[in-house]
């Protein structure tokens, strides 16, 4: 698949008082290809968009299962989180559309993959590389709390890796704007969480 250049599609935030989704968008307008990834509610698959032909991954959620796992308002905020955020270390989400069965994201493609699996190949990084990505995710952190935004599940599964080698922060499920910058909810990775957390004190960013 050649890479070309796309605009952003898809509608606005999604919830009370938000927007909708670009009308006229429907799977038939990708070429699917294979399979990225798989999580707790759906599915990644590298796609093409037909007319533009810009290379992008498509997240597929069923929506039976979010309802099932009462997450439906955790997927409205991370649409309208991370649609809004623009920094060369986040992934850009492009655009959504729905069926009546799926919700489909409409994602960047890292084409690098997860950071997880990078470090399970190498082993260990080196001290350049470590120190690069460090101040990738810091800076786009940085970004993101300038934004109110705290992201709540900074994992090495929830990083990707760009055509460039560059890091981007994905996954916004845990995400919350929070414009006093405080938090109590208890959420996130079991194996990755903060000790301010597992002791149930107020964090901020």
């Amino acid at each position: 698949m050649a890479t070309a250049v796309m605009k952003p599609v898809g509608g606005g935030p999604v919830g009370a008082g938000g927007g909708s989704p670009r009308r006229g968008w429907s799977l038939e307008d990708f070429e699917i290809g294979r399979r990225l990834g798989q999580g707790k509610f759906g599915r990644v698959y590298l796609a093409r968009e037909k007319t533009s032909g810009y290379v992008t991954a498509i997240k597929v959620l069923q929506k039976k299962q979010l309802s099932k796992s009462g997450v439906e308002h955790q997927l409205r905020r991370e649409i309208e989180i991370q649609s809004h955020l623009r920094h060369r270390n986040i992934l850009r989400m492009l655009g959504f559309f729905y069926d009546h069965k799926r919700i489909y994201l409409i994602l960047e493609l890292a084409s690098g993959g997860e950071l997880y699996n990078s470090l399970v190949e190498a082993g260990c990084f080196g001290e350049r590389r470590a120190a690069q990505y460090v101040k990738e995710v810091a800076d786009a952190l940085s970004y993101c709390h300038s934004k109110h935004v705290i992201h709540r599940d900074i994992k090495p599964e929830n990083l990707l890796v760009g055509h460039n080698g560059e890091l981007k922060i994905a996954d916004f499920g845990w995400s919350v704007h929070a414009p006093s910058n405080r938090r109590q909810t208890f959420c996130g990775t079991l194996d990755y969480l903060p000790p301010e957390m597992v002791e149930g004190k107020a964090r901020a960013q």
